[in-house]
């Protein structure tokens, strides 16, 4: 090639990049390479940038401003700049994750893309570390941690400047990776945006797990259990598309970055930015044992301690539960709160248990119970539950208070916050409190032929309200121009349509969760395949105006 051309393959953070460019280099025979790995700055520089954001704590880290072009050390970054300006014959390609930065206008930008579930697994099995450093042998934990505060965050900041840009994806989550134009898969993004669409669930074990969804949900074998099911989490979840029979996966972050007016509506869009506030996910006890006793900050702490603007309200929603299924939730009327501290303590560096019981309100559980849990308010699932959480996002902020005298899957203990879950109980919420206010809140709201429809939360201190529909036949809806996040929670199979065929059918199946975009309007749901003719509920969550 005797004419300039330049092509920038942008990566996401977790691709591999050496595998990647084995075969550019092998399949283009390129004229000059620039690898943007080269152009960082030295890991000790980076880990003293990064040292204030995550600290010294296992798990949490602080929210911050930190972008891509941090990680480049200025000189070496001007000197690739300065040979992609110049670069005068032949084929010039830039790889790597920054490499849109050194070329700002090249002939072709390819970004190889990946699921964040995806670059956990790879974490997990020591393949791909974090930016800008040597940690293969780090922890997961610990490049999770980083990857959430840092990279993602980062990353995800350059990817949205570049979304109209893109020339060419490149799906790289599974070993054959799959190549689509850019203007092609904006094209699917912005159908996406008008109509009900599913996220890909992931599950994963944990050491309270249970064996509900690996027979409902029909999961392999061999796993020792499946505790977590993230299905409805943009941030986490990912995308399947067909171009031509080709199925291509991207981050469902994607869709809020490129279309969140049309995908959250304007209210939610300008109070949470282009961020999904809402989180559907499964928690399996079935077979299992109790979830930490936790609490969630509380926004003023969330806020104060790591730069988050709003924290995480939720409740547990109960698909199923044995005879023996129970919720912890709130603290007993008049216990004596010194002396629940001092246990909390003695049982964090001794081997004494503590006495949850005598402190905590333990409430028998059944299917269809709904546990209302604003941030400050002690609780956990207890065994033999089959909870569908509906929360705000920040999921990662969990102040774990007692765990159980039991090891993580990884046969070490699991970090304990004790001192930020003490700061943040709700004393005030004991048993009468908690009975009169966060136990099956039901209030009707309207009925039709063959449906009615009732208010089950969430309480007055959470933003997320939720709408519990039973119907033997066609049921309306309307987003009202917010995002709607759905759970078909009875019934085997159901089906969402447009009254005016703006899109295509939808069928979604028992325990599925599914997102309806601002922008689709009215819609209906109704009994489909073998439950035709009999009941079906669905649970709808969406943002208090």
């Amino acid at each position: 090639m005797s004419e300039k051309c330049t092509i920038s393959f942008e990566c996401y953070p977790g691709v591999y990049e050496r595998a990647l460019i084995s075969a550019l280099v092998e399949s283009l025979r390129p004229s000059g390479l620039i690898v943007t790995s080269d152009l960082l700055k030295s890991p000790s520089e980076i880990e003293q940038m990064v040292s204030d954001v995550l600290g010294d704590d296992p798990v949490f880290g602080q929210m911050n401003p930190l972008e891509i072009a941090d990680f480049f050390d200025s000189a070496k970054l001007a000197n690739g700049r300065e040979m992609a300006k110049n670069w005068k014959h032949g084929l010039l390609v830039i790889v790597g994750t920054g490499a849109s930065l050194v070329s700002g206008e090249p002939n072709l930008l390819v970004y190889a893309d990946m699921a964040r579930w995806e670059i956990q697994q790879r974490q997990r099995r020591n393949e791909v570390g974090n930016l800008g450093t040597d940690n293969l042998q780090e922890s997961p934990g610990q490049k999770y941690k980083r990857a959430f505060f840092v990279d993602w965050r980062a990353a995800d900041h350059l990817k949205k400047s570049l979304l109209q840009k893109i020339d060419f994806w490149l799906d790289t989550n599974g070993d054959i990776p799959k190549l689509v134009t850019g203007r092609a898969m904006r094209d699917g993004l912005q159908q996406i945006s008008r109509r009900p669409f599913r996220v890909v669930p992931y599950f994963d074990p944990g050491p309270w797990g249970g064996h509900w969804m690996e027979r409902v949900c029909g999961l392999p074998t061999g796993m020792p259990n499946y505790a977590w099911c993230f299905d409805g989490v943009p941030e986490e979840n990912s995308l399947l598309l067909s171009f031509g029979g080709t199925c291509v996966e991207i981050p469902a972050m994607n869709l809020t970055l490129l279309h969140p007016r049309e995908l959250l509506g304007d209210a939610v869009l300008s109070r949470f930015g282009a961020e999904f506030p809402i989180r559907f996910d499964l928690l399996d006890t079935m077979g299992g044992g109790n979830l930490s006793l936790q609490v969630h900050p509380r926004t003023q702490f969330i806020r104060e301690h790591f730069g988050m603007q709003y924290t995480q309200d939720e409740s547990y929603y109960l698909l199923d539960a044995g005879e023996d299924g129970d919720v912890y939730l709130g603290l007993r009327n008049h216990i004596d709160q010194e002396a629940m501290i001092g246990e909390l303590k003695t049982a964090l560096g001794a081997d004494v248990s503590f006495r949850a019981e005598t402190y905590v309100n333990r409430f028998p559980a059944r299917k269809h119970d709904h546990f209302l849990i604003p941030a400050g308010t002690i609780h956990c699932s207890g065994k033999n539950c089959m909870v569908l959480e509906i929360s705000a996002t920040p999921y990662i902020f969990t102040f774990k208070l007692w765990d159980w005298d039991r090891l993580g899957l990884d046969g070490l203990p699991r970090p304990i916050h004790l001192e930020h879950g003490l700061a943040n109980i709700a004393w005030n919420r004991d048993t009468d409190w908690v009975e009169k206010n966060l136990i099956n809140r039901i209030d009707p709201l309207g009925q039709g032929h063959g449906w009615r429809e009732e208010r089950t939360g969430l309480h007055e201190l959470e933003f997320i309200e939720t709408r519990r529909h039973w119907f033997t036949s066609s049921t309306p809806h309307d987003t009202l121009q917010t995002v709607n996040v759905l759970n078909l929670v009875e019934g085997e199979e159901a089906i969402v349509e447009s009254p005016t065929e703006a899109f295509d059918p939808f069928v979604v199946h028992y325990a599925e969760t599914f997102i309806v975009p601002a922008s689709v309007g009215r819609y209906s749901i109704s009994p489909a395949g073998r439950s035709l003719g009999k009941s079906c509920g669905t649970i709808k969550a969406f943002v208090r105006s």
